[in-house]
Protein backbone atom coordinates (compact mmCIF):
# COMPACT_ATOMS: atom_id res chain seq x y z
CA UNK A 1 0.00 0.00 0.00
CA UNK A 2 3.09 2.53 0.43
CA UNK A 3 4.87 1.68 -2.64
CA UNK A 4 1.49 2.81 -4.55
CA UNK A 5 0.62 6.18 -2.26
CA UNK A 6 4.31 6.79 -3.42
CA UNK A 7 4.05 5.82 -7.12
CA UNK A 8 0.85 8.39 -6.94
CA UNK A 9 2.56 10.91 -4.82
CA UNK A 10 5.55 11.05 -7.95
CA UNK A 11 3.21 11.19 -10.84
CA UNK A 12 1.02 14.17 -9.23
CA UNK A 13 4.43 16.04 -8.87
CA UNK A 14 5.55 15.14 -12.81
CA UNK A 15 2.15 16.32 -13.60
CA UNK A 16 1.90 19.64 -12.45
CA UNK A 17 5.83 20.08 -13.27
CA UNK A 18 4.67 19.39 -16.70
CA UNK A 19 1.69 21.54 -16.44
CA UNK A 20 4.36 24.02 -15.26
CA UNK A 21 6.90 23.61 -18.05
CA UNK A 22 4.39 24.79 -20.74
CA UNK A 23 3.02 27.59 -19.42
CA UNK A 24 3.77 30.77 -20.92
CA UNK A 25 4.53 33.90 -19.43
CA UNK A 26 3.19 37.17 -20.63
CA UNK A 27 1.08 39.92 -19.38
CA UNK A 28 -2.79 41.18 -19.18
CA UNK A 29 -4.70 43.89 -19.80
CA UNK A 30 -8.86 43.71 -20.13
CA UNK A 31 -11.27 44.44 -22.18
CA UNK A 32 -14.94 45.79 -21.89
CA UNK A 33 -18.88 44.90 -23.08
CA UNK A 34 -19.61 45.02 -25.83
CA UNK A 35 -17.96 41.64 -26.41
CA UNK A 36 -19.75 41.10 -30.18
CA UNK A 37 -19.17 40.72 -32.75
CA UNK A 38 -15.48 38.87 -32.64
CA UNK A 39 -12.97 38.00 -34.96
CA UNK A 40 -13.50 34.46 -34.85
CA UNK A 41 -17.18 34.11 -33.97
CA UNK A 42 -18.82 37.33 -35.65
CA UNK A 43 -22.45 38.35 -33.44
CA UNK A 44 -22.28 34.52 -31.68
CA UNK A 45 -21.97 35.29 -27.64
CA UNK A 46 -19.42 33.12 -26.38
CA UNK A 47 -19.95 34.25 -23.12
CA UNK A 48 -17.87 36.65 -20.71
CA UNK A 49 -14.63 34.11 -19.73
CA UNK A 50 -12.64 35.40 -23.48
CA UNK A 51 -9.68 36.52 -24.35
CA UNK A 52 -8.87 38.24 -27.25
CA UNK A 53 -4.69 36.60 -28.57
CA UNK A 54 -1.92 38.84 -29.40
CA UNK A 55 -1.19 38.00 -33.83
CA UNK A 56 1.12 35.57 -32.58
CA UNK A 57 -0.94 33.69 -30.70
CA UNK A 58 -4.21 34.37 -33.03
CA UNK A 59 -2.08 32.85 -35.45
CA UNK A 60 -4.72 34.33 -38.36
CA UNK A 61 -7.79 32.69 -36.55
CA UNK A 62 -6.12 29.35 -35.74
CA UNK A 63 -6.65 29.59 -31.98
CA UNK A 64 -10.27 30.83 -32.64
CA UNK A 65 -12.22 28.05 -29.52
CA UNK A 66 -9.02 27.07 -28.09
CA UNK A 67 -8.94 27.46 -24.03
CA UNK A 68 -6.40 28.82 -22.48
CA UNK A 69 -6.04 28.26 -18.40
CA UNK A 70 -4.42 31.96 -17.21
CA UNK A 71 -3.19 32.94 -13.36
CA UNK A 72 -2.04 36.17 -12.69
CA UNK A 73 2.08 36.31 -11.30
CA UNK A 74 2.21 39.36 -9.99
CA UNK A 75 1.82 43.61 -10.73
CA UNK A 76 4.01 45.04 -13.66
CA UNK A 77 3.44 49.16 -12.09
CA UNK A 78 3.49 50.50 -8.93
CA UNK A 79 -0.35 51.55 -8.94
CA UNK A 80 -2.10 47.70 -7.22
CA UNK A 81 0.99 45.86 -5.72
CA UNK A 82 -0.23 42.57 -4.47
CA UNK A 83 -3.08 42.57 -7.36
CA UNK A 84 -3.37 38.34 -7.96
CA UNK A 85 -6.67 37.05 -6.20
CA UNK A 86 -4.38 33.54 -6.13
CA UNK A 87 -6.99 32.32 -8.62
CA UNK A 88 -6.57 30.46 -12.16
CA UNK A 89 -9.10 31.12 -15.06
CA UNK A 90 -10.29 29.47 -18.16
CA UNK A 91 -11.16 31.64 -21.20
CA UNK A 92 -11.93 30.63 -24.90
CA UNK A 93 -9.96 32.70 -27.31
CA UNK A 94 -12.79 34.81 -29.28
CA UNK A 95 -10.93 37.41 -30.52
CA UNK A 96 -8.10 39.68 -32.07
CA UNK A 97 -6.26 41.97 -29.93
CA UNK A 98 -4.22 43.87 -32.60
CA UNK A 99 -2.50 46.56 -30.53
CA UNK A 100 -1.26 43.82 -28.06
CA UNK A 101 2.74 43.28 -27.96
CA UNK A 102 3.63 39.73 -28.80
CA UNK A 103 2.92 38.49 -25.23
CA UNK A 104 0.13 40.65 -23.99
CA UNK A 105 -3.29 38.98 -24.26
CA UNK A 106 -6.65 41.28 -23.62
CA UNK A 107 -8.96 39.60 -21.20
CA UNK A 108 -12.70 40.13 -20.96
CA UNK A 109 -13.35 42.37 -17.32
CA UNK A 110 -14.78 39.55 -15.72
CA UNK A 111 -12.14 37.29 -16.71
CA UNK A 112 -9.52 39.72 -15.38
CA UNK A 113 -11.48 40.52 -12.14
CA UNK A 114 -11.83 36.48 -11.29
CA UNK A 115 -7.46 36.67 -11.26
CA UNK A 116 -6.59 39.98 -10.18
CA UNK A 117 -7.68 43.15 -8.89
CA UNK A 118 -8.77 45.47 -11.81
CA UNK A 119 -7.57 48.63 -10.68
CA UNK A 120 -3.85 47.21 -12.06
CA UNK A 121 -5.06 47.53 -15.50
CA UNK A 122 -1.97 45.08 -16.60
CA UNK A 123 -0.49 42.27 -14.77
CA UNK A 124 1.49 39.66 -15.00
CA UNK A 125 0.55 36.23 -15.77
CA UNK A 126 1.01 32.80 -16.56
CA UNK A 127 -1.18 30.90 -19.37
CA UNK A 128 -1.31 27.32 -20.61
CA UNK A 129 -3.73 25.41 -22.96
Amino acid sequence: MGSVIKALILIATVACLTSVAHSIAGQATFYTPPYVPSSCFGYQDRGVMILAANRGLFAGRAACGRRYRVRCTGPTNAGVPQPCTGKSVDVTVVDLCPGCAGNQVDLSQEAFAVIANRNAGRINIQYNQ
